[in-house]
């Protein structure tokens, strides 16, 4: 059980805030905006510890940056728009059958498994249409 500290809740209260994945850094500055005092480290923590906790979702962008977002509870992947970060929490059962069957061919249990793709939104996709 986590403990239920100011800087969780800062952290929290900014996550929801926003609907798409961010990083500790914009997080950290969004929590600077309304006045609040944190270090960035302490974001940093905190987002890691949210995560072990099953509190927040973490994905390592293209650029290899981490950014997290507050998601819904249970399995489920993501479809990232790589221009405009959109995402959408998408459920997979036929992922989930591939990923058992092929551990289980190997010798595998207790699986775990993470899916994210990227693309281009239709928003971006037709403003960039719209823009040439």
């Amino acid at each position: 059980m986590q403990r239920d500290t100011k800087q969780r809740r800062l952290v929290d209260q900014a996550m929801a805030g926003f609907d798409d994945f961010r990083s500790a850094r914009q997080l950290h500055e969004a929590i600077l905006e309304r006045g609040e005092s944190i270090g960035l480290a302490t974001v940093y923590r905190t987002l890691r510890s949210m995560f072990v906790a099953g509190q927040a979702d973490s994905m390592v962008m293209p650029d290899g940056e981490t950014v997290y977002r507050k998601c819904s509870q249970g399995h489920h992947h993501h479809l990232v728009c790589r221009t405009c970060g959109a995402t959408i929490e998408i459920v997979g059962p036929v992922v989930e059958r591939w990923s058992n069957n092929t551990a289980a061919e190997h010798g595998y249990d207790e699986v775990t498994h993470t899916l994210e793709i990227f693309g281009r939104c239709a928003t971006c996709r037709a403003d960039q249409e719209s823009d040439a």
